[in-house]
């Protein structure tokens, strides 16, 4: 249509997600956010909705991502479970690494304002924790404890690497951020030996 501003809504929504990443979801602000895309509030409602169903479209869009690689690096190592936590834990450092993105992790951050979140946004953000402990659990099959153990296990994995997160953007190195990864991997060696 002549005349008509066009824009691509994958990238807007992209660098939507980096303010969310970056600020939570309380400190981005629609200005900020109009701002980042360069949409104008109009534009950023008839294109993604209120900020809400913005929020979550930039949750699902990071979980479509970063989740993928996750779920590669788990897969990648069927049949051993060790291998694939140590893929996982590998994946995850990599990304928090990568100075091309923002520091921590939207999902970790989220979680963080889970309280404060609309309910429906809480509500996804907990069922992206969900869908990683089961991405995590799967990849425990086969391993010779307990399924309930394996449960526990699953969540724990889940739990260091939204904590690596956090250290990671408040300013843990490298060599920290590798060291609590890999006691996590020595505790799921021992308890699926």
């Amino acid at each position: 249509m002549a005349g008509r501003k066009q824009f691509d809504p994958e990238a807007a929504l992209d660098q939507a997600m980096r303010v969310f990443w970056q600020r939570g979801y309380a400190d981005a602000s629609l200005d900020a956010l109009g701002s980042a895309t360069g949409l104008g509030r109009g534009s950023l409602y008839g294109a993604f909705g209120n900020k809400d169903a913005l929020f979550r479209k930039c949750l699902d869009r990071y979980s479509a991502i970063y989740g993928a690689a996750f779920e590669r690096a788990l897969d990648g190592h069927s049949g051993d479970p060790v291998r694939a936590v140590r893929a996982f834990f590998d994946t995850v450092l990599a990304r928090l690494a990568d100075p091309a993105v923002p520091g921590g992790c939207l999902i970790a951050q989220s979680a963080a304002q889970a309280a404060t979140l609309p309910a429906e946004n809480g509500e996804r953000v907990r069922g992206l924790l969900d869908q990683q402990r089961r991405r995590v659990r799967a990849a425990l099959d086969g391993a010779s404890a307990a399924p309930g153990a394996l449960d526990e296990l699953a969540g724990y994995v889940v739990a260091v690497n939204q904590a690596l997160a956090v250290l990671s953007r408040a300013g843990a190195t490298d060599a920290e951020l590798r060291s609590v990864a890999r006691l996590a991997c020595d505790t799921v060696a021992g308890a699926v030996a």
